[in-house]
């Protein structure tokens, strides 16, 4: 398939209309799941906050301080594994431009395996902290520093499988427009979950370093 061919099928699929007058399928679809966002980023503030209070002396219980938990070597492949998921899902959103479906699977096989990367090292980690007695029960920093960790790392799973979803999806039915509005809605999850993941960096691990 030519450059202008996949061009022409890309423009039939309604992805940038300029012309079109008024709110197409597709966007309408994706204005409807920035809305699920927005309430999915208002969790995330809530956890944040209650991170940023328990995360204090006063509220460790005797248990072990932030600098004894937290591991940035760890953290920092997770950040690079993710990064990378989020640039082979951009390549993926290049493809679909494109009307390319074997290149927009093999982008998205890509960002799966770097995306279970990012939660072996994360499974890893909490091994290690629960081989070393570090556990939820033992003060309230550690009860809100797992919880934040694995509500993050339940966001990923489940963009993995709605990844392998969509693969199939691709494989079967082709770029009808319910396959482009989940493709493009998954990539605002998946870049969601990456920005996430540099507060939780900064703010969790390095923070932790010091406190």
């Amino acid at each position: 398939m030519s450059v202008m061919s996949r061009s022409e099928n890309a423009r039939s699929l309604g992805l940038w209309d300029r012309d079109h007058e008024g709110h197409d399928v597709i966007g309408t679809r994706t204005f409807g799941f920035w809305l699920y966002m927005l309430t999915d980023a208002m969790v995330y503030a809530a956890l944040f906050a209650t991170f940023g209070v328990l995360s204090h002396v006063v509220n460790l219980a005797g248990g072990p301080s932030p600098a004894a938990v937290v591991h940035p070597v760890y953290a920092y492949g997770e950040t690079v594994a993710l990064f990378v998921s989020v640039l082979a899902y951009g390549g993926a959103m290049v493809a679909l431009k494109a009307g390319n479906k074997a290149a927009l699977i093999g982008a998205l096989g890509a960002a799966m395996v770097a995306g279970g990367v990012f939660l072996g090292l994360a499974y890893s980690d909490i091994e290690r902290l629960f081989h070393a007695g570090i556990v939820p029960q033992a003060s309230g920093y550690l009860s809100i520093f797992f919880g934040l960790i694995l509500y993050h790392a339940l966001h990923i799973l489940v963009g993995m499988v709605w990844m392998l979803v969509m693969i199939v999806q691709v494989m079967t039915r082709g770029f009808t427009s319910n396959v482009v509005y989940r493709l493009i809605n998954l990539r605002l999850f998946w870049h969601f979950q990456a920005v996430i993941w540099v507060f939780v960096f900064t703010f969790v691990y390095l923070q932790g370093t010091v406190l």
